[in-house]
């Protein structure tokens, strides 16, 4: 069945197939209801760019079905708020959420300053086909079709954007993690990455959806 991703704000991505939904990152950056209307929602990380209850608590509560797969110590946060509805994953481990067949890969998130400690962060692959990799340039070490790929972060810069595309070599790049770039300069990343990564780029609005398959 093919996937329908729909870019939110930011790091945040909805999934679509078979009439449900899967999302992942609905952080403080994203729309108050980016999660609305999820069956599942994978959270990578606990900075609240990815990670936001109020965006949680709007879906947990708009469908009682719902459930949420994240690390440790997101799930400290919020087992009790939503009892026997939070799934605690780290790398390595598979599990089916609303259809979606999901692998766990990383376990860092990647280095902000030296003087940071590093906090964890999960990425995940879903379906064969999607990879979100959250803060960390991580390299699942199998094919991808669809790369959700951070294009501009306080731990990241163009040079190791355009490697990491052309180590994981996926057959699309899609930009997440982008709210902090400015307009103006995104025809700057998109001519650099498009130019050097050797894959398929391009970008989606807050909003815009697009067959993947």
């Amino acid at each position: 069945m093919e996937l329908e991703l729909t870019k939110k704000t930011h790091a945040c991505v909805r999934l679509a197939k078979d009439g449900r939904t899967l999302v992942i990152d609905p952080g403080g950056f994203s729309e108050q209801d980016a999660a609305v209307g999820a069956d599942a929602i994978l959270i990578t990380h606990e900075h609240p760019d990815h990670f936001a209850e109020d965006r949680l608590r709007a879906a947990m509560e708009a469908n009682p079905a719902t459930e949420i797969w994240t690390l440790a110590s997101v799930a400290e946060q919020i087992s009790a708020a939503f009892p026997g509805r939070v799934h605690t994953v780290g790398e390595g481990d598979t599990f089916t959420a609303a259809g979606f067949e999901v692998e766990v890969h990383g376990q860092l998130h990647a280095v902000i300053h030296p003087d940071i400690p590093r906090i964890t962060n999960v990425g995940y692959f879903v379906d064969g086909s999607v990879f979100h990799p959250g803060d960390a340039l991580t390299v699942p070490g199998r094919p991808v079709d669809t790369l959700l790929l951070p294009v501009h972060a306080p731990w990241n810069k163009v040079a190791e954007v355009i490697d990491y595309v052309r180590e994981v070599k996926p057959r699309h790049a899609i930009d997440i993690h982008d709210s902090l770039l400015q307009e103006h300069a995104r025809p700057i990343y998109d001519r650099m990455i498009g130019q050097l990564g050797g894959t398929d780029h391009g970008r989606l609005a807050p909003g815009q959806a697009a067959a993947l398959g």
